[in-house]
């Protein structure tokens, strides 16, 4: 069983590239303490005044890790992709250091179980799963989309006719599309959680859950 973290507990990111450098950057700017590492000197003076600490080092190399005090983190990402080879290798020297979470980046589905058998808790598809993205978007009936391991996805999108003006509940959306209105947002106003009696109007945008095929078919509707 993965052990809980804490979820101000501060983050080791290894590899600067345009995912590292972008997940650090995030994580600083959620005030999480970030260590960020890579043995190009040029891309860690280029972050250095942006994250928290930047440090060059060869994470390949589990002395060096030692050295930066590696040991002591409880969550590490492991961002480096270019190189299957170093990218296993930084994974296993983080799993000898006893990192409790490592989260990886792999390239291939291949590299993925490859981490995973040397002990990455989680594995990350950056590339694979922007493509799936893209694919529910390219189409203009959805907005936004984030699909779940379980069939389980959210989409941001425009509400189709047979549900504006009425309540949701009137509508019956949930019982004939099986998806369900989580939020709406109205123009100039922030996002506010959908109820039984929520009317959604012709200028509104809408967040629905449901499963992928559901979803699907619920956008493909008239508007």
């Amino acid at each position: 069983m993965v052990e809980r973290m804490r979820g101000d507990a501060p983050v080791l990111v290894i590899g600067l590239g345009r995912f590292g450098a972008a997940c650090a950057g995030e994580l600083d700017r959620l005030d999480r303490e970030v260590l960020a590492i890579d043995d190009n000197l040029d891309l860690v003076q280029k972050w250095s005044e942006r994250v928290t600490h930047t440090v060059q080092a060869d994470a390949r190399n589990i002395d060096a890790l030692k050295q930066i005090g590696a040991q002591d983190f409880q969550v590490a990402v492991v961002a480096v992709g270019s190189s299957i080879e170093a990218s296993v290798l930084i994974t296993a020297n983080l799993v000898d250091l006893k990192v409790p979470q490592i989260w990886a980046k792999a390239v291939s589905q291949s590299h993925g179980k490859i981490l995973a058998r040397v002990g990455a808790n989680h594995v990350i598809y950056p590339e694979r799963e922007a493509g799936e993205r893209v694919a529910h978007l390219v189409s203009g009936r959805m907005l936004d989309f984030i699909r779940f391991d379980d069939d389980f996805a959210l989409a941001k999108l425009y509400p189709p006719k047979f549900i504006r003006g009425v309540g949701l509940n009137e509508s019956g959306v949930r019982t004939k599309y099986n998806v369900t209105v989580v939020g709406v947002k109205s123009p100039g106003k922030p996002f506010r959680y959908a109820e039984a009696n929520t009317v959604v109007t012709n200028h509104d945008l809408i967040i629905v859950s449901g499963t992928n095929s559901d979803i699907e078919r619920f956008a493909s509707l008239d508007r």
